[in-house]
């Protein structure tokens, strides 16, 4: 149990650290958005700082979720920053700190931001990286468990790679603006990277979960699909896109989360 709360411990303070670091970017640029940058990077260090001190007696464990992690966490980061290089505020973070605005009143803005989003976030991270701490410090009962989660957690990293690139490759296509995604993986889930976020963590449980400490972690993923599905991000996403054309028949159509054949739409056959 020691162990554990020592390699817990060190995680909180890498949280801590970063949401700090995030929050102090965050000021000089009047823009929270750059949170979310912080999650994949920020994950691969705790996941790093857990597989240093950890004690486990399978020592390729704790590295294992160390490749997994960064493979995804890096890969988010970077997206999430080009993506989001020379846009201004996420609407749905001005949407959570109004009425304050960094224009307006400064203080009082980045105040906000740190109680709504930073504090909030920082204690999020260390609370979604609960699998791999207790990665760090278990041991491999269920071999056949481990490779069980990395295959879920390929089957996310797919799904929110493909995803995110078809995406991409659509807002540059300026015949599609206005309209709706509905081919690639979109055509059978209308979120299928936040579908292959939510698989890449009950992944990465499945591994931890092959030994108890690891067990009592379930309510990471759960935290994680909770916030993707029910939370902040399919239902913000929906509602941004709600007036869009087309998007109503979508809806109809396209399962909201996981991933199954599209109903035929009326008008079609």
């Amino acid at each position: 149990m020691s162990e554990l709360l020592t390699v817990s411990g060190a995680s909180f303070v890498v949280a801590v650290v970063a949401m700090a670091i995030t929050a102090g970017v965050a000021r000089r640029v009047d823009r929270v958005s750059v949170v979310d940058v912080t999650w994949g990077v920020g994950l691969t260090v705790i996941s790093v700082v857990c597989a240093v001190l950890g004690t486990s007696d399978t020592g390729w464990l704790p590295w294992l979720m160390v490749l997994l992690v960064a493979v995804w966490g890096l890969r988010l980061s970077w997206h999430i920053w080009q993506r989001s290089r020379g846009h201004g505020e996420d609407p749905r973070y001005a949407e959570l700190l109004a009425p304050h605005s960094p224009d307006a009143d400064r203080s009082a803005w980045f105040a906000a931001a740190v109680r709504k989003v930073f504090v909030i976030q920082g204690v999020a991270l260390w609370f979604v990286a609960w699998p791999l701490q207790a990665a760090a410090v278990g041991t491999v009962e269920v071999v056949a468990l481990v490779w069980i989660g990395v295959v879920l957690w390929a089957v996310g990293f797919v799904f929110e790679t493909v995803g995110d690139w078809q995406l991409a490759q659509f807002k540059t296509d300026p015949s599609r603006r206005g309209t709706v995604l509905d081919t690639g993986l979109w055509r059978y889930t209308r979120h299928p990277n936040y579908f292959g976020d939510a698989a890449v963590w009950a992944g990465l449980f499945l591994v931890a979960a092959d030994s108890w400490p690891g067990v009592l972690t379930v309510l990471s993923p759960a935290l994680m699909i909770w916030t993707l599905a029910g939370k902040t991000g399919k239902p913000l996403t929906e509602k941004a896109m709600s007036a869009r054309p087309g998007y109503k028949e979508y809806i109809e159509s396209t399962s909201g989360f996981l991933p199954r054949p599209p109903k035929r739409r009326a008008g079609r056959h």
